[in-house]
């Protein structure tokens, strides 16, 4: 332990899954970040989802032609909250995969795909809502699912994914 930490009692941390005590100083090294960068990254991945599944909502409802404010609302949602916490999901988590080398990980590689498959999502039901609000028809055609129940199958994928790190 260097002086700094030996006198506010705090030993090196040790981070699951990065192997690496932080024996450095904690400007140099980047094991120090990985609680925030993990916190960010769920709370962003928490808000992102959020966003999909209010689009995927609102889309479902579109039958019954919400209002156009609410359309407008929505939208501004998905650009101001939404399309940021995307890019912050994927940020924040491939940094994490590279602190952590974890990128020949199976489990990751299942998680990148999944978190692809909803940020394609993401553009297609924002793409979507963009139509609505031209005054376009988008209704659901009766072979498409709903989207709902898929994004909530596919976070819970992930997150035993991201938690028990089976393969």
């Amino acid at each position: 332990m260097d002086a700094r930490r030996a006198q506010s009692g705090r030993a090196a941390a040790v981070h699951p899954g990065i192997g690496v005590a932080a024996r450095h100083d904690p400007a140099v090294t980047l094991d120090v970040f990985y609680p925030w960068l993990k916190a960010l990254h769920i709370a962003a991945a928490v808000t992102f989802v959020g966003g999909l599944l209010l689009e995927a909502v609102v889309l479902a409802a579109a039958e019954v032609s919400p209002p156009a404010h609410f359309i407008r609302a929505v939208r501004a949602w998905d650009h101001r909250v939404t399309g940021p916490a995307l890019v912050l999901v994927w940020a924040l988590g491939l940094t994490m995969a590279a602190q952590g080398h974890w990128f020949r990980s199976i489990w990751l590689l299942a998680k990148l795909a999944i978190v692809l498959a909803l940020s394609a999502l993401h553009g297609v039901q924002s793409g979507a809502l963009r139509r609505l609000a031209g005054g376009l028809d988008v209704r659901p055609r009766r072979s498409v699912p709903p989207a709902a129940p898929a994004i909530l199958a596919a976070l819970v994928v992930v997150v035993l994914l991201a938690v028990l790190k089976p393969f």
